[in-house]
């Protein structure tokens, strides 16, 4: 499972679950403030949320 933290609700975090979830072509959920994502999706997610949605590369952090 992947967990995204820290989008704060102004941002549509439901929406960019939706778009992550097609992109990534897997399942997932919005919870207690956390986009969770099926899968080991590490590698991919960097890049998609700085490309795709303008964040900050720089404030992403990815732990192992």
């Amino acid at each position: 499972m992947t967990v995204i933290e820290g989008i704060s609700k102004d941002m549509n975090p439901e929406e960019i679950l939706r778009k992550l979830k097609k992109k990534l072509a897997c399942g997932g959920t919005y919870k207690d403030g956390k986009l969770e994502l099926q899968g080991d999706h590490r590698e991919k997610i960097k890049k998609l949320l700085s490309s795709e949605f303008g964040f900050n590369e720089e404030q992403i952090e990815v732990i192992v």
